[in-house]
């Protein structure tokens, strides 16, 4: 499956996170999945993590917050947003540039916690594209699902 997690998810799945969205993060970690990012994302990331809010919240030093982003650039697929404006597909601009990266991308899922890309018009947007946009509890719970059907039985 190919994903592209949302700023919101990915600050949850941070090193001294504990919920849904931390293990969403490790599942996709494993093969055959793919994340995919984009330079506009990974510069968002840096952006949010960098909340005074935040910080206190997750308690992540600069260097852990660094290596955070590090560790999600390097073992994540980028893509590569074509020059301009991303087409308005959500009521917040500011929200585009992840539904692009899903896109470009080819991705099979959005995920995300933010109420505008889970928006009927943004996902009939991401339809189109053959891109479903999920909650991490919902992405979550199907990745469980798959991987419990992956196990071996004792016959």
């Amino acid at each position: 499956m190919r994903v592209v997690l949302d700023t919101n998810v990915l600050v949850r799945a941070t090193k001294n996170a504990t919920g849904p969205a931390r293990e969403l993060l490790g599942l996709l970690l494993a093969d055959p999945h793919v994340v995919v990012i984009s330079r506009e994302l990974l510069v968002e990331l840096v952006r949010v993590l960098d909340y005074p809010r935040l910080c206190e919240q997750h308690r992540l030093t600069p260097e852990e917050r660094r290596d955070f982003v590090t560790s999600l650039d390097n073992f994540a697929e980028h893509v590569t947003l074509p020059p301009g404006a991303p087409a308005a597909v959500s009521s917040d601009p500011d929200d585009n540039f992840v539904v692009q990266t899903g896109v470009v991308g080819q991705v099979n899922v959005i995920c995300t916690r933010d109420r505008h890309l889970l928006h009927a018009n943004v996902q009939a947007y991401c339809a189109r594209f053959g891109i479903r946009v999920l909650r991490d509890t919902e992405l979550l719970d199907e990745l469980r699902q798959s991987s419990e059907g992956d196990e071996p039985t004792d016959e």
